[in-house]
């Protein structure tokens, strides 16, 4: 399995046409094949940073979602709207196991 996991600090606080861009990109990845979860969340004691979280079941499936026309669009809109900075890791690991 792939994991993706990072922050994404924004330039500017985030916009309706830019929250509904992001949204759009949420649901459009999670019905694509080998999504397993595709998350942003803001973190809650700095509205201006993003968090992001992916699995997937394999690089693949993960090349796969870097080609779609949705990723295409989403990065249009991140363009005209640059992050002040960006720490983002992908990791290869198994499904891990429920805690507790």
């Amino acid at each position: 399995m792939i994991q993706i996991n990072g922050t994404i600090k924004l330039g500017r606080t985030i916009d309706a046409a830019t929250q509904k861009a992001m949204v759009e990109m949420v649901r459009a990845s999670r019905a694509e094949d080998g999504c397993l979860d595709y998350t942003f969340a803001r973190d809650m004691a700095d509205p201006d940073t993003l968090v992001l979280f992916e699995r997937w079941r394999d690089r693949a499936a993960l090349e796969a979602h870097g080609r779609s026309a949705h990723m295409a669009e989403f990065q249009k809109v991140m363009a005209a709207n640059p992050p002040a900075s960006r720490e983002i890791r992908i990791y290869e690991t198994d499904d891990g196991q429920p805690l507790g």
